[in-house]
């Protein structure tokens, strides 16, 4: 599959819009097409395509990252919605949404990793807490 230098270059700028330039460098490391292939068209194509804004696509996607309890890419999902003004507690309405049609397990797993994304950015919210005295 080969993808067009403008396809390309659109993915680029994206991935810049959502904070992740230079993200996915470890699909470059081992094959330039796949790299190629990924920034071309999941982001040059797919994520600038009309009738969603890319605040409406970042929320659907970790929505779906979280009902697939996705071990992997929720944690740069996160930051990019951070990054693109998504609030904490707009986030926390899509785990409580989604957990409550997939499970607790699923929910379970995605308070994890969103701690460990604030955790990585010094977030007093990541600290620990201790359960209230009952």
């Amino acid at each position: 599959m080969s993808v067009s230098e403008e396809s390309f270059n659109k993915g680029l700028d994206q991935l810049e819009k959502m904070g992740r330039g230079g993200s996915m460098l470890d699909q470059l490391q081992l094959s330039e097409d796949l790299y190629r292939m990924s920034v071309g068209t999941l982001f040059g194509e797919v994520w600038t395509r009309g009738h969603l804004s890319l605040r409406e696509r970042q929320l659907i996607v970790l929505g779906a990252n979280i009902a697939m309890a996705r071990p992997q890419g929720n944690h740069s999902h996160y930051n990019s919605a951070n990054h693109i003004g998504i609030t904490h507690e707009e986030i926390m309405e899509v785990i409580m949404q989604v957990g409550m049609y997939t499970g607790w397990p699923t929910m379970a797993l995605a308070v994890k990793q969103y701690l460990e994304v604030l955790a990585a950015r010094g977030d007093p919210r990541a600290k620990p807490v201790t359960a209230p005295n009952t």
